[in-house]
């Protein structure tokens, strides 16, 4: 890779990072190209450069969560009855790691644009799958429900992470 390549790639990974930021922070509406240009100490029509629109900025973030989701999903290695676990603790890693990336991945369905919807209906069903998929192969009983399980525990302790509330979570640690 070139120097130039270098810079580019360097940039366009500032500006996924920064809307990773912002589009947590202050939501999908109030957040503007602007102001992820501006983060970074860039031109709006720079990031246009690289993302058409908001909306493909948003999905270009959350596109690289359901990466980040299911690489991390697929390297987990354990008996059947340890899976759901140990995924469990990758899910966790990855709110430690990639917080704003996996809060805006689980909560992406609430945006009410037709492009973000469409992206969370069919993520969200290739990650059931892949779930199921896995479950079935390790021997897991009843793997369709388990992977639905896995997914509304996942959207639980979304909740309980953006409300500040750790009590709604089951899996949290005593106080």
């Amino acid at each position: 890779m070139s120097p130039k390549e270098e810079i580019v790639a360097s940039r366009k990974e500032q500006i996924l990072q920064s809307a990773a930021v912002l589009f947590a922070s202050q939501g999908y509406y109030k957040t503007t190209t602007a102001h992820v240009a501006e983060a970074i100490g860039v031109t709006q029509p720079y990031v246009f450069h690289f993302f058409k629109t908001k909306e493909q900025l948003y999905i270009a973030v959350l596109d690289r969560a359901t990466e980040r989701i299911q690489t991390a999903f697929a390297s987990i290695e354990g008996p059947p009855e340890q899976l759901t676990h140990l995924m469990g603790e990758a899910f966790n890693n990855l709110l430690e790691s990639h917080r704003n990336e996996m809060l805006l991945l689980m909560q992406c369905f609430t945006t009410p644009e037709p492009g973000v919807r469409e992206f969370a209906k069919q993520t969200y069903s290739n990650i059931y799958e892949r779930i199921k998929e896995r479950f079935e192969n390790a021997g897991v009983p009843d793997a369709s429900r388990e992977a639905s399980l896995f997914i509304s525990c996942g959207l639980i302790i979304t909740l309980s992470e953006v409300l500040e509330m750790p009590k709604l979570s089951p899996w949290r640690d005593p106080d």
